[in-house]
């Protein structure tokens, strides 16, 4: 089967899915979660360098059509720094 490749909203990369966080934004209740659900969904990369400029542009909140609450940008930067220690997710 052929991988399924995405585009990082930040850097514009192409790659398969599974390099990626999935950010969802979830239908019909329009609240955002990482990873699993049904609805609109963007995609970045797992480095500093696109999570900062997504974070500073809204590049999220742009692709998603809906506000990104800190907490979320919390979340991520807690999965960055697992991943830069050896940490698997």
């Amino acid at each position: 089967m052929k991988p399924n490749y995405r585009r990082c909203v930040s850097c514009r990369q192409v790659a398969p899915k599974e390099t990626f966080w999935r950010v969802v934004r979830l239908h019909p209740s329009h609240q955002l979660q990482l990873d699993k659900g049904m609805g609109r969904s963007a995609y970045i990369c797992t480095t500093a360098n696109c999570l900062r400029a997504a974070q500073k542009k809204n590049r999220l909140g742009k692709a998603l059509k809906a506000t990104v609450p800190p907490d979320l940008y919390q979340t991520l930067w807690e999965r960055l720094s697992l991943t830069e220690n050896g940490e698997s997710d």
